[in-house]
């Protein structure tokens, strides 16, 4: 992008799944070779130099990644292939753990809805301890992905308000005062609940400084360490020193985006930016869908998620909701409907993916019923969407 938000170029770059039942797993090394793939290609496309790039930021699921001392991958498996070391977000494996931790009725809880889901990061940490002593004892870090990211490009291990207040109870209201300050780059992480920690059975995560789950927290976006290291900016085809940006959920990367983006004639209304962004509600659509609004004020649902403090926008408690299953949903309709076959082989006939064959489909059904728009063709149709649960 350039400084007034244009998209100059964009790459994508394919990486590893692994899915065995309730558990899904990638590799981080796979990811970051695409990572670095798909910026040289970007940087290419756009015709933009190395010189030119003024800074980089990390945005990813919320999976969560095991690192030794040395930063190889430690494997979170059944199989102990040492080269899946993500627990990706979506894995369900740490249901009876979530059950066990939301049991105890924990203060924290209040600042997740009243509960942890599988999803989030303290449960599926109880499930590797309980389940693989030795990845446990090999871990020296644990990160979230897009933590993990920014980690291994810049050598800086500060974790982000977003990833820690979101997945792993931190609680971020503790760092109140402290955004307009100079120091608040690099802040000793005192949002942690030592108590809660230990209570779950997760205290030695908690012994020296919590050194594995993270020292220090910075506000989304502020620059990390030195910018990218060597070995990091010649994977990256960048100049070393290159500012890199404490990194978001890539959710709530995609709220920061849309909360700023109205319509012209909306903008002009008589309320403050400050006012007008506590009556937005952003959806980031993806596998899973993000429901987020923020406010001025704490509030506290029970069943929704937070209220997460600085989390998305700073100074700004965000409350999130969501559907488990979108995109997810929408793949496992088209793939097990009974014209699936047929259609596949219509989309390899005329060389398209079957999404673009359908869309066609839709286009000339909305022709044929003179509709104005493709989604009245759904108004009189419905989907029930707590397929995989409903946050």
């Amino acid at each position: 992008f350039d400084e007034k938000g244009k998209l100059l170029g964009s790459a994508s770059s394919p990486i590893q799944i692994w899915k065995e039942k309730d558990c899904i797993e990638q590799s981080s090394t796979d990811i970051w070779l695409a990572v670095c793939t798909a910026v040289k290609s970007a940087c290419s496309l756009a015709n933009v130099a190395a010189e030119d790039v003024a800074g980089l930021g990390f945005a990813a699921t919320c999976s969560l990644v095991a690192v030794d001392a040395d930063g190889s991958p430690v494997s979170v498996s059944w199989s102990a292939d040492a080269r899946r070391n993500i627990i990706v977000w979506m894995d369900h494996r740490a249901v009876d753990q979530a059950d066990r931790i939301n049991a105890r009725n924990s203060p924290v809880l209040q600042y997740c809805g009243g509960g942890v889901s599988p999803e989030m990061q303290a449960p599926k940490l109880l499930w590797v301890k309980e389940n693989l002593q030795e990845s446990w004892s090999m871990a020296c870090r644990w990160m979230d992905l897009s933590d993990w990211l920014a980690y291994r490009a810049t050598g800086d291990d500060t974790r982000s308000l977003c990833t820690t207040v979101c997945k792993w109870t931190y609680l971020g209201h503790a760092h109140m005062g402290q955004w307009r300050e100079l120091d608040s780059r690099d802040m000793e992480a005192c949002g942690w609940d030592e108590v809660f920690w230990e209570e779950i059975g997760l205290g030695d995560l908690v012994e020296g400084n919590r050194a594995k789950i993270g020292r220090s927290v910075a506000f989304p976006g502020h620059a990390l360490g030195s910018g990218l290291t060597p070995t990091s900016a010649k994977e990256l085809g960048l100049l070393p020193g290159t500012p890199v940006g404490t990194s978001l959920i890539d959710a709530h990367a995609g709220g920061v985006g849309v909360m700023e983006s109205v319509p012209e004639a909306e903008s002009k209304a008589d309320l403050s930016d400050e006012e007008a962004i506590c009556r937005r509600m952003v959806l980031v659509c993806g596998t899973s869908t993000c429901h987020m609004a923020v406010s001025k004020n704490k509030l506290f649902i029970p069943g929704v998620w937070g209220p997460f403090w600085s989390a998305m926008i700073p100074e700004y408690w965000l409350t999130e909701g969501g559907q488990s299953a979108t995109g997810a949903l929408l793949d496992y309709i088209v793939e097990n409907h009974a014209a699936a076959p047929l259609l596949a082989n219509h989309a390899a006939s005329q060389s398209v993916s079957i999404f673009e064959l359908l869309n066609k489909i839709l286009l000339s059904m909305a022709h044929e019923q003179n509709i104005p728009f493709l989604s009245a063709l759904s108004q009189d149709t419905h989907v029930l969407p707590d397929f995989h649960g409903n946050r």
